[in-house]
């Protein structure tokens, strides 16, 4: 939705920024001058001591001096809790006491739609956790409890069963007065002029409802039963809900942990979510199983200056990470960048915390490498530069990884790093060589 740059004036005009911000920082009592309206405090984007984050409701604007972060009202909301723009004009809105615009007519029919879907989702996600705690539901209940998971977490994360039916869920949803073409909107059965009658997208599943930002269901994901299953996984298809490439799992509930303080956790699939939520990390979303994508990466932003992205112990793990670094690293500036945590190999969160408690977990948060490192890393690890030529290479590899970002300061600061490193890298190894070539010279005589 657009906003009339009059109303959005209005609402900052009539909320100072330090009502806003106050509502998730403690101020500062010896630096705040609260009568002229200067305010100072700890910097909630990254961690501190000293309270470098400093708002000043005249001009409506904040600034952290540590790590540059800076901002309005609207982009304090989008940036700290997540919200999306038009949440956030909402808050501000409804702080100000100044109604909302009126959507125009079409808008105003799209949004109802979206609500009338969302009705249909809430009542297909219903029919899942039925059937889950159904005589159908057996083997679902078994594999979920095999996997340590509680009634209470199931119960939590609503999760459910797909019966192993064609037409299941459609005549549910059909004996209860849902249109047909509601029911193929939503995703919720395969449907298409070469399917003469459609059926159930989803059928011998265990169903993981996926919420959006403000914890309306919006689509699923299904894991298989069945051995010799085509797909292990599979998720809904885009609809006019859903976007999969848009959407991280866990991200409402996630995003109200983090009010708590800390970073958010991104892993790779719905049972690592779950499994760490059951062991006390509620702050972990998930993509929805496939790489992360920028717009992702962009959410995962919104909620945490430096988000910790963590990946399996395998090659696949360390492939899916280097291109998590390859796609963040544009956009990295001062204040938003990513930590990586590397799991041991051959396990996932969920093993981990099954095998070795949550402590284990913990201590692989505590040895995430930040982005520099993993690059770092990548370039160097294993190979052999024992020629100028391969190490001009290396040099040529760095400088080319390194002009990729976009922010003019941190370039710079990444390049020289980069610099810092090869010469002592290189000479280090010279050093070694030049030793070996001093012993072995013939004596003079």
């Amino acid at each position: 939705m657009r906003f009339p740059p009059a109303f959005l004036d209005e609402i900052r005009d009539r909320v100072p920024i330090s009502s806003v911000i106050g509502q998730r920082v403690a101020w500062d009592r010896k630096k705040t001058n609260a009568p002229r309206g200067d305010y100072w405090a700890c910097c909630p984007f990254h961690g501190e001591k000293s309270p470098s984050f400093h708002c000043e409701d005249k001009k409506g604007r904040y600034h952290c001096f540590g790590c540059s972060v800076s901002g309005d009202h609207f982009k304090f909301l989008t940036e700290l809790d997540g919200m999306s723009f038009p949440e956030a004009v909402e808050k501000i809105a409804d702080m100000a006491g100044v109604p909302m615009p009126v959507r125009d007519a079409q808008e105003e029919r799209r949004e109802k739609e979206r609500a009338s879907l969302t009705d249909v989702m809430e009542m297909a996600t219903a029919f899942f956790q039925e059937r889950l705690q159904g005589p159908e539901g057996a083997k679902a209940r078994a594999y979920l409890r095999d996997r340590g998971l509680t009634p209470a977490t199931q119960q939590s994360f609503r999760l459910g069963f797909a019966p192993d039916s064609r037409n299941a869920l459609k005549e549910h949803l059909a004996a209860r007065g849902v249109p047909k073409a509601d029911i193929e909107a939503c995703g919720l059965v395969r449907h298409g002029d070469d399917i003469p009658v459609s059926y159930d997208w989803f059928r011998d599943r265990i169903m993981f409802p996926i919420p959006d930002s403000k914890g309306k269901i919006i689509a699923f994901g299904g894991r298989a039963l069945q051995p010799d299953a085509l797909a292990k996984y599979m998720n809904s298809p885009d609809t006019e809900l859903f976007h999969k490439g848009n959407v991280l799992y866990n991200f409402a509930r996630a995003r109200k942990a983090l009010a708590k303080g800390g970073t958010v956790i991104a892993v790779e699939g719905y049972m690592d979510v779950i499994a760490l939520a059951q062991a006390g990390f509620e702050n972990v979303v998930a993509p929805l199983g496939t790489a992360l994508t920028e717009n992702q990466l962009e959410l995962l932003w919104r909620m945490a200056p430096e988000p910790m992205l963590c990946f399996d112990g395998d090659k696949a793990g360390l492939k899916a990470a280097w291109r998590a670094a390859d796609m963040a690293l544009p956009s990295v500036q001062a204040g938003r960048s990513a930590r990586f945590a590397l799991l041991p190999e051959g396990k996932d969160p969920d093993d981990l915390v099954k095998a070795e408690g949550p402590d284990a977990f913990r201590s692989v948060l505590a040895e995430a490498r930040p982005l520099v490192d993993l690059l770092w890393m990548r370039e160097t690890a294993g190979g052999v530069f024992d020629t100028p030529e391969r190490r001009a290479e290396l040099e040529k590899t760095l400088r080319e990884l390194t002009s990729r970002i976009r922010d003019e300061s941190l370039r710079y600061h990444y390049q020289q790093e980069m610099r810092e490193r090869v010469l002592s890298f290189f000479g280090s190894q010279r050093g070694t060589r030049q030793s070996g070539r001093q012993d072995g010279r013939p004596g003079q005589g």
